[in-house]
């Protein structure tokens, strides 16, 4: 793959100007008065830090749109152009590639699908390589340079690092991932969890947006959570903040690949149910679509492990509210394809087990494709641009 240009620079020189931004970009147009206001900063402060901004074009002053205060003349709002540049974004499964190009306001102009042959890292990132030049590609039909590549993973990512330290879909252990994959692509790699990456995206642009304590749950090949705590996105100090698959939740029951018993992810997961729906109904299921064709037919026995997977995702949605006590948890991922099977029993046992004021927890479901968990990847590299 051809290399790029040298990187282009966000030009803000302050932590001011990075916080500004990102607020605009969550809720503008926005007057200088009130994004001073949802960022907390005072009006000059505000003002020097969008000059800039507007100089380099990633902002733009909406000059037909002023709304005019009690005194003085109109404030014209600013926002983000999200035409100045465009970014790519990975989602990598344990089958195939999902990759965005989207613009800075994570908006998605471009999507791709490939299959994968193999899991191994260098089988990975080849077809990740040539992805991303198809990317490319499309991107010089918008005539805007693509300033960064984001790669979201399922397992344990160490983002500052770039590296994945286990990934147990693909069998990954110690991958430089954002090394080698900036070698390929000559972008600016970042690389992160892809449950995180699905919450900076709700955090910005999603369910999040206004937000400053909420919570993503995923169900599905495996149970993520992301975690955002007085507005920022919890990592943790080594990188694993929010894994509630692995949370006891049944100490009688299956094995989990963890090592451990009765994990959130051996109860609730799509492998979890489809093994226990081919015990309990005694009928050769082969994957989750199947299991769950069997239950909407009116299996009894496959109805109970869907139920019995609902109470296992409602206590662990409620571990989460105890603990953080955030103000809605969005429950995303592919297993929201069974969701009316287990509504019931995820509202009931999160009643149940939420300790006072945690009840008062929203509960939203937000499903989504993996294109929106590769937009999620896109906007940790739109993130890593500008410093956030």
């Amino acid at each position: 793959m051809q290399s790029t240009p040298p990187a282009e620079t966000f030009p803000a020189h302050t932590p001011a100007a990075s916080q500004i931004f990102t607020t605009v970009l969550a809720h503008g147009p926005l007057t200088r008065m009130e994004a001073a206001r949802r960022a907390g900063l005072s009006p000059a402060a505000v003002t020097k830090a969008v000059r800039p901004l507007i100089e380099a074009g990633y902002l733009v002053e909406d000059a037909g749109a002023g709304v005019r205060p009690a005194l003085g003349r109109p404030a014209s709002p600013v926002r983000v152009d999200g035409g100045r540049a465009l970014f790519a974004g990975l989602k990598v499964t344990g089958d195939e590639i999902i990759g965005v190009l989207t613009d800075l306001c994570c908006r998605i102009r471009a999507a791709r699908r490939v299959p994968l042959a193999g899991r191994a890292p260098h089988e990975v990132l080849a077809v990740a390589a040539d992805l991303v030049r198809e990317l490319l590609a499309e991107a010089e039909g918008f005539g805007v340079r693509v300033l960064g590549l984001g790669v979201a993973v399922a397992g344990d990512v160490d983002r500052d690092a770039g590296t994945v330290r286990y990934s147990p879909f693909l069998d990954w252990h110690d991958v430089p991932l954002a090394e080698l994959a900036g070698a390929a692509s000559g972008l600016p790699v970042t690389v992160d969890n892809d449950v995180r990456a699905l919450t900076v995206a709700e955090q910005w642009f999603g369910d999040g947006v206004g937000l400053s304590d909420f919570a993503v749950v995923t169900v599905g090949a495996g149970i993520g959570c992301g975690l955002v705590v007085h507005g920022r996105v919890v990592s943790g100090a080594h990188g694993v903040a929010g894994e509630i698959g692995h949370v006891p939740v049944d100490p009688d029951g299956p094995p989990c690949r963890c090592g451990d018993r009765g994990c959130l992810e051996a109860v609730a997961s799509d492998a979890a149910i489809t093994a226990r729906v081919r015990k309990v109904a005694g009928v050769p299921v082969a994957d989750a679509a199947e299991a769950l064709a069997l239950a909407r037919q009116g299996d009894a026995g496959a109805r109970s492990v869907y139920a019995r997977a609902g109470e296992a995702i409602g206590r662990g949605i409620a571990t989460v509210a105890n603990l953080l006590g955030p103000q809605r948890v969005i429950i995303s991922g592919e297993g929201l394809a069974a969701y009316d099977l287990f509504a019931g029993q995820i509202r009931d046992a999160f009643a149940a087990a939420a300790f006072g004021s945690a009840a008062r927890c929203e509960i939203r479901t937000r499903p989504l494709p993996f294109e929106e968990w590769a937009r999620g990847a896109a906007a940790t590299a739109i993130q890593s641009f500008v410093g956030r």
